[in-house]
């Protein structure tokens, strides 16, 4: 019988329950203070060095997917998302610090390419604070081709 988890996304449910109000929280008063971007906006598992960005980095677009077909995950992630975008035109620098700054458009990049549709949010993310372009170093590693100009 396969297993029914066939990714391990348990290990975002489970890190994430005890800090996504917090996370959340950081996110309206406009600056992340805690740890939590791992597991609240993964990004591709080859863009982190530390066990952490390993443990929680997503091996693939069919991981992704996966974490999007996920019900909680994918209403957790849109969440969010959706109360970074809430905050305007704020400066990702500002809110996340650095390189969290970066890891948000990864994330951003990973998930609006495994999305089946552009109406997302990750997709508005990008085009707001990256002109509408994915993070270069997210399509090396799922090898997909750079954007045109």
């Amino acid at each position: 019988m396969p297993p029914t988890d066939p990714f391990s996304l348990e290990r975002f449910v489970m890190a994430q329950t005890p800090l996504l109000d917090t996370a959340l929280a950081e996110l309206r008063q406009g600056r992340k203070q805690s740890h939590w971007m791992w597991f609240v906006f993964p990004q591709a598992r080859g863009l982190g060095s530390s066990s952490t960005a390993r443990f929680y980095g997503l091996r693939s677009l069919d991981e992704a997917r996966a974490y999007l077909a996920h019900p909680l995950l994918k209403a957790r992630l849109e969440q969010a998302t959706q109360t970074v975008l809430a905050l305007g035109a704020i400066d990702l620098h500002a809110l996340f610090g650095s390189p969290d700054d970066k890891k948000f458009l990864s994330s951003m990049s990973l998930f609006a390419l495994a999305s089946p549709t552009t109406d997302t949010p990750f997709h508005q993310a990008l085009e707001r604070w990256n002109k509408g372009r994915p993070d270069e170093a997210t399509l090396r590693f799922l090898g997909q081709p750079p954007p045109t100009a």
